[in-house]
């Protein structure tokens, strides 16, 4: 299940495990290491698939985020869509602190699939450094969709 978390004009707002203080990790600190500002324990990263609700969301994440970030177009209607929700919730725990996995319903965000060209879902892109740097078409085993973030590694360190 993709998890709903917090977004600002600066960072992800996540909950501490210890205390439940919220904390902001600014965009720019997604793969750093960041600590409670309450009670001082470490702040785990996103582990699970990140639900975007706004393109604004959207756009400062991909510009700003120190690591990947994989983007799952898809619509709640898909077949395959769904199949691959398993496979990207464990992409999202095993990468977690190295790529943030976010899920973008095309039907919800239309202009997100149109300016990206989105002709057919699910569609899995990873963006680094602002930019798309890689895309596959369809329903993948985890593996392959670490692959995918692997080689946009390589491509943008």
């Amino acid at each position: 299940m993709a998890g709903t978390l917090e977004m600002d004009d600066r960072g992800v707002i996540i909950a501490c495990a210890s205390c439940g203080q919220k904390n902001r990790v600014a965009y720019e600190r997604l793969g750093d290491e960041v600590r409670c500002g309450q009670c001082k324990q470490s702040i785990k990263p996103p582990a699970a698939p990140v639900e975007i609700h706004s393109t604004a969301d959207f756009d400062r994440l991909v510009a700003r985020s120190s690591i990947p970030v994989v983007v799952d177009y898809w619509a709640p209607w898909c077949g395959p869509c769904r199949m691959v929700a398993p496979e990207l919730q464990k992409v999202a725990a095993r990468q977690a602190g190295h790529a943030v996995v976010v899920k973008v319903n095309t039907d919800e965000l239309p202009d997100l699939g149109e300016r990206f060209n989105i002709r057919s879902i699910p569609t899995l892109a990873v963006f680094a450094g602002g930019k798309e740097v890689t895309r596959a078409a369809g329903a993948r085993p985890a593996e392959q969709i670490e692959a995918l973030i692997a080689r946009a590694a390589v491509t943008h360190p």
